[in-house]
């Protein structure tokens, strides 16, 4: 069965009732996806999953609208097959009527990945891909995925060196998008990228239980830290 499939095994529960409906949580205080690792014998795609729906859910109502474009990301970033939609877009649609209850899901991310802490960064980057869906990050967006960030435990570097793989200016600057100081030496410079490449290698993804239907935007990520690390050596000489 697909993550997706799995994903409708647990909307049935919530939706009739019973204990996985239990404990996938309930809609009326905003918290329907904060308990899906306490699952006993949950599936770890399938809770990251759920958490991802509703942080990007609410993060697309960040800044007051969702708008198609935000759907498209959403839909373009996990790739849902056709016959999933539906049981996705009500887990979805329950999500971004407000923000209200962002900071609980990320919380219990937290707690799910606290030995993974590369899943993070993961999940930033699809909060990051739907809020640059207009091509704009809004000052309500940055504020909600700076407020995720802070709870991942990401360093206020971590965060810039994130945003710079999806937005400009800091995109264009080598050394913001490994994460490094402009004074860094050569070997601290080489030691960030290749554990910037181990981290988001599309195996190293998907041992993590990241979806494969996510694994694109590492792919994307990778693609950068390979060009600033090619542009870092080019202007210092060195390889």
């Amino acid at each position: 069965m697909s993550i997706w499939g799995k994903i409708g095994v647990g909307a049935a529960g919530l939706l009739f009732g019973g204990p996985v409906g239990a404990a996938l949580g309930f809609v009326a205080g905003h918290y329907l996806f904060d308990r899906a690792a306490e699952i006993d014998g949950a599936d770890p795609g399938v809770a990251f999953t759920i958490a991802m729906i509703g942080l990007a859910a609410k993060m697309a109502k960040a800044d007051g609208v969702v708008t198609e474009a935000e759907i498209e990301a959403f839909d373009r970033v996990f790739r849902v097959p056709p016959e999933e939609q539906a049981t996705v877009r009500r887990f979805f649609d329950l999500a971004r009527q407000d923000t209200a209850g962002y900071e609980a899901y990320a919380v219990q991310i937290a707690r799910m990945y606290a030995a993974q802490p590369a899943v993070f960064e993961d999940i930033l980057d699809g909060l990051f891909e739907i809020a640059a869906a207009d091509g704009v990050l809004h000052p309500d967006e940055e504020r909600f995925l700076e407020r995720v960030a802070d709870i991942f435990g990401l360093s206020p570097g971590e965060f810039r060196r994130i945003r710079a793989s999806h937005f400009a200016p800091d995109a264009a600057d080598p050394y913001v998008v490994l994460g490094v100081e402009y004074e860094a030496n050569t070997d601290e410079i080489k030691r960030t990228y290749y554990r910037l490449v181990r981290e988001n290698h599309p195996d190293s993804l998907i041992a993590r239980g990241v979806p494969e239907e996510f694994v694109r935007i590492a792919n994307d990520k990778l693609a950068a830290i390979n060009g600033a690390y090619d542009k870092i050596c080019r202007e210092r000489g060195s390889n």
